[in-house]
C-alpha cells in the first residue's frame, strides 16, 4: 500500500501540482482573513464592554479574544509611529474607560481625604472642582473625560498646600501599562487555516524540488 501511494504520487504532473497549488493559495488567504475578521470582532467586543463600563464582560471578553489568538494564525497591519508593520496578533488597544473610572475613583478618594483633614486652604477638591465643572459644562465633557481628569490635577496644583495631596493622587492613580492590552499570535497553529497552510508548503517545495532537479538534468545533459 505504502508503495503503491509513492508509485501514484510520483505519477502526479507538476503542472497538475501547479493547478491545485492557485486555488489552494486563495483558500490560505481566505481563512486567513476569516480569522483577522473574527479576532477584530472579538477585539470590538472587548472595547464595547469597556465603552458600557461592564468590568464582567470586560474580563470575558478579553479571555475569550486571548484564546482565540494564542490558538490561531492571526495575520494584523498596525500603524507604528505613521509606519504600517504586518504582525501576528491584535496590535496594542487600550481599555481607556477602564482605566479614567479607576482614576476618578483615585480623585474621589482624594476628596474624601481633603475633607477629613482640616487644610487650611479649605476643600482643595471643592474648589478645583468647581472651575473644572465650569469648563465641563462649556465644552461638553463628560464626567469621565481626560481633559476632566487633567483639568483638576491642573487646579490642584495652584495651591500651595496641594504637595502633599498631588503625590498622594499620582501615587494611588493606577498605571497605564495595565491598561493596555497586545497579545501575540503563533506563526503556526493547528487550526483549519494552518494545516491548510502546511499542505500548501509541502506542495511548493515538491515543486521547486522538482524545479531544481529539472533545471540540474537539463544542464548536466548539456556537458555530455
Amino acid at each position: 500500500m505504502k508503495k503503491r501511494g509513492r508509485i501514484n504520487f510520483h505519477k502526479i504532473k507538476t503542472w497538475q501540482l501547479l493547478v491545485v497549488l492557485i486555488p489552494l493559495l486563495f483558500v490560505d488567504a481566505t481563512l486567513l482573513r476569516l480569522d483577522h475578521i473574527k479576532m477584530t470582532n472579538l477585539r470590538d467586543a472587548v472595547m464595547s464592554a469597556d465603552e458600557a463600563d461592564n468590568d464582567e464582560e470586560i474580563a470575558r471578553n478579553l479571555e475569550e479574544l486571548k484564546k482565540f489568538v494564542f490558538s490561531n494564525i492571526v495575520i494584523n497591519v498596525v500603524d507604528d509611529n505613521g509606519e504600517q508593520k504586518i504582525i501576528f496578533g491584535t496590535g496594542p488597544f487600550y481599555l481607556e474607560h477602564q482605566y479614567i473610572r479607576a482614576a476618578n475613583a483615585a480623585l474621589e478618594e482624594a476628596e474624601r481625604n481633603v475633607v477629613a483633614d482640616g487644610n487650611p486652604n479649605g476643600n482643595i477638591y471643592g474648589a478645583a472642582s468647581e472651575v473644572c465643572r465650569a469648563q465641563a459644562i462649556a465644552n461638553g465633557w463628560t464626567w469621565d473625560n481626560p481633559n476632566y481628569i487633567n483639568c483638576m490635577m491642573s487646579e490642584i496644583q495652584k495651591y500651595p498646600a496641594a504637595d502633599e495631596l498631588s503625590s498622594s493622587i499620582v501615587a494611588s492613580l493606577p498605571s497605564t501599562e495595565l491598561y493596555r492590552k497586545n497579545y501575540a499570535s503563533p506563526m503556526w497553529a493547528p487550526s483549519v487555516s494552518g494545516v491548510m497552510i502546511a499542505i500548501t508548503l509541502v506542495i511548493i517545495v515538491v515543486i521547486l524540488f522538482r524545479g531544481i532537479v529539472w533545471i540540474i538534468l537539463r544542464l548536466s545533459l548539456l556537458f555530455l
